[in-house]
């Protein structure tokens, strides 16, 4: 990536992550009119990347289940997981563009080139240094939910089961990523849009993320 992109990247994300902050800790109408807003971009590119009528369908109701499921762990659970989740995604998705840029190695999979063993790894352990982070920030809050507690275990002591978590997560994200390389492939396209400047589309940053809400949903429910 050119010095250029790299300094539309940070500039851009210096204006959507505050924007998306601000939207999580909304009231439950303007939370449900960000997801909405994004739900319909997300569509858009989705269907104007693939033609094949099966697979616009598939990706529709994907996308509606996981925005769906999104808005239920924010709702159910708490903000304090759903951002947990978010600080993951971003985490994994940060460490493996630094951590493949700058070690590089081999490559992980022909589906996206520019993915690495390196990055991936790197992916990891950003994820869980991050959520370390922010457990430890977070945790004083005596208002955390008994959910919350069963995955960061006692106090000032991370489990087991919470890093658990954090690895899956990890994990899922970046086949999320991979999932949405595939299909960027199979169209002949580098972006899934142009909305953000160094970024690409909207489901370019939030390819882990439609993966990683249900994924969690799911553990938080089996929890």
């Amino acid at each position: 990536m050119k010095d250029s992109e790299i300094q539309k990247r940070i500039l851009s994300s210096l204006i959507i992550i505050p924007i998306i902050i601000f939207f999580i800790f909304q009231d439950k109408p303007l939370f449900i009119f960000f997801l909405v807003i994004l739900f319909l971009a997300s569509c858009n590119e989705w269907l104007n990347m693939n033609t094949e009528y099966r697979y616009k369908i598939i990706g529709i109701l994907w996308l509606f289940t996981s925005f769906f499921l999104a808005y239920s762990l924010r709702e159910i659970f708490s903000i304090e997981l759903f951002l947990l989740i978010v600080v993951i995604c971003v985490f994994t998705d940060l460490g493996g563009y630094f951590f493949g840029k700058f070690l590089k190695g081999p490559k992980l999979t022909k589906i996206s080139p520019n993915k690495t063993y390196s990055g991936a790894i790197g992916g990891l352990i950003c994820s869980i240094i991050a959520a370390i982070i922010y457990i430890e920030i977070i945790y004083t809050n005596d208002e955390a939910d008994k959910i919350f507690l069963k995955l960061i275990g006692s106090e000032y002591k991370l489990n087991i089961i919470f890093f658990i978590f954090v690895i899956l997560i990890s994990l899922v994200s970046q086949i999320g990523d991979l999932i949405i390389s595939f299909f960027k492939r199979r169209a002949k396209i580098k972006d899934t849009g142009t909305i953000l400047p160094g970024h690409g589309g909207i489901l370019d940053r939030i390819d882990g993320v439609i993966f990683a809400m249900p994924a969690s949903y799911l553990i938080f429910i089996i929890i």
